[in-house]
């Protein structure tokens, strides 16, 4: 992880100076680097002992943070890792347009592996995510936004980026196919255990803790797991005030909400979803054999419903 920090800090480098000051606050901005660590445990239970998982890892981590760059611009959000966004500092255009930096980025550390199959997973799991944005972007403000629909946009959004993380740690090892793909399962059942947790947070944390303000999610407009399920099984009055909240983005009776979501057990629901997936994740690993970094993995699913920031 060490060799991954400096090699991003290394290929930030550029020579207009925003791209630089932007890059740095977001890449030095404390966060946990999930997904560069995912790829190196993954490549490490493989059974890879190269050196490309370096070079891999850290352009998954820009392909990261340039998703987070546009995404708290179309948020119009203020927060992040409870540092202000980049685009609350310098603007929208400039978040964009080095989010848009980054990804070309990493399109270029791609290029130097000279691997097609990389390429190809990579630039499937980019598209898929800029689906996955559209996906959410539709959703905003609908309160009859369903489950399944909840969970194609954070398969888009965040559990394919773990999952090709993950596969990609079977490619550089060249595992046979059911490995490979037992791999990926892992770092996509992950990556919903991962992001349903994190919704969860948001009704139950603070903003110290979770590095953005409680209902967040609900002031824009987005239709969550533990809202979705409290809309379909509170009692009418607190159904109208959930779906009211949605479609308004009005965080104003935040603590009766709060308190509908709470006590109808959608939280718990969410909580045992993410759960479920968490578990789902540990048994994709039973295909690899014993050792520290395979631990490691099953440990990570575990943190990833059970953190607090």
């Amino acid at each position: 992880m060490q060799a991954v920090d400096a090699l991003i800090r290394g290929r930030l480098a550029s020579d207009v100076v925003l791209i630089n000051q932007i890059a740095e606050h977001i890449v030095g901005g404390g966060g946990k680097r999930l997904r560069p660590m995912l790829h190196l445990l993954a490549a490490e239970a493989a059974g890879y002992d190269g050196g490309d998982q370096v070079q891999l890892a850290a352009l998954i981590e820009f392909i990261h943070t340039s998703t987070l760059l546009h995404d708290d611009v179309v948020d119009e959000s203020d927060l992040r890792r409870g540092r202000k966004t980049a685009n609350a500092l310098w603007g929208n255009a400039a978040s964009v347009l080095v989010g848009d930096f980054l990804y070309s980025r990493s399109f270029q550390m791609m290029v130097e592996l000279d691997s097609m199959r990389i390429m190809r997973i990579l630039a499937d799991t980019t598209n898929r995510i800029a689906e996955g944005e559209v996906l959410q972007l539709l959703n905003i403000g609908n309160a009859d936004t369903g489950e399944q629909a909840y969970l194609d946009v954070i398969e888009r959004k965040t559990a394919v980026l773990f999952s090709a993380a993950t596969r990609l740690g079977a490619v550089l090892a060249g595992l046979p196919a059911p490995q490979e793909e037992a791999l990926a399962r892992y770092g996509l059942d992950l990556g919903f255990a991962f992001q349903i947790a994190d919704d969860v947070l948001d009704y139950v944390s603070d903003a110290a803790t979770l590095g953005k303000n409680i209902g967040d999610d609900l002031a824009e407009g987005k239709p969550t797991l533990p809202v979705i399920r409290a809309i379909a099984r509170s009692e009418p009055q607190q159904a109208a005030l959930l779906r009211a909240a949605i479609e308004s983005g009005d965080t104003g009776a935040l603590e009766a909400i709060v308190a509908a979501i709470r006590d109808c057990g959608a939280l718990d629901y969410a909580h045992a979803r993410a759960v479920d997936y968490a578990r789902s994740a540990q048994a994709a690993l039973d295909v690899l054999p014993p050792s520290p970094a395979r631990e490691a993995l099953a440990v990570l699913a575990d943190y990833a419903v059970d953190r607090r920031s």
